[in-house]
């Protein structure tokens, strides 16, 4: 199972708001992929599609970090609840923070896992509602704050899930990227 999540159709999207959020026009954005700034125009209008190369650098510029200082407090809460919660990278689901609770379900230190991505670990209902976010507009401006669903099993022994139930909230950081804190309820 990969680890990214960029569909083909949405680089292009996500490039542009990339853009429009951090104010770089397309002439820079196309120095900074070495391409024309008429291949960053048909990227972003879906004529034509990103190359592998071009796909990972955008991935790169849209993985979650936690630089900003409001974003290390986020990271401080998850680290000392006592609920089981963690926190990943909404695009990547790179581990970013983690609650004892949570850690102590896991075969592997936590130390080991931080900043890796835990997709390989998704049973099929969480595979499922990933793919369904796209159309229920988890990535736009005014999209619902939290979704709640059956976990379903897996049979991983390092990031063991038992079925129950699970709360998404998806967290705009301080750089535009977002996270999403993941809760066992």
């Amino acid at each position: 199972m990969p680890d990214t999540l960029l569909k083909p159709a949405l680089p292009g999207v996500a490039l542009r708001r990339w853009r429009l959020l951090h104010r770089v026009k397309q002439s820079h954005a196309a120095e900074l992929f070495r391409v024309t700034q008429s291949t960053i125009s048909r990227w972003e209008s879906g004529v034509q599609a990103m190359d592998l190369l071009a796909h990972e650098k955008l991935e790169q510029l849209l993985t979650a970090r936690l630089n900003a200082a409001a974003d290390q407090a986020l990271a401080r809460l998850i680290r000392e609840s006592s609920r089981p919660v963690h926190l990943i990278c909404d695009l990547t689901h790179r581990l970013l923070a983690c609650s004892p609770s949570r850690a102590a379900q896991f075969a592997s230190p936590i130390s080991e896992l931080l900043g890796r991505s835990l997709w390989r670990f998704a049973t099929p209902e969480i595979i499922s509602k990933e793919f369904a976010l796209a159309e229920s507009g988890w990535r736009e401006a005014f999209a619902p704050p939290a979704l709640e669903f059956l976990t379903g099993n897996n049979d991983s022994s390092l990031v063991p899930i038992s079925q129950g139930l699970c709360r998404w909230t998806r967290i705009p950081l301080s750089d535009g990227t977002a996270a999403r804190l993941v809760e066992t309820l």
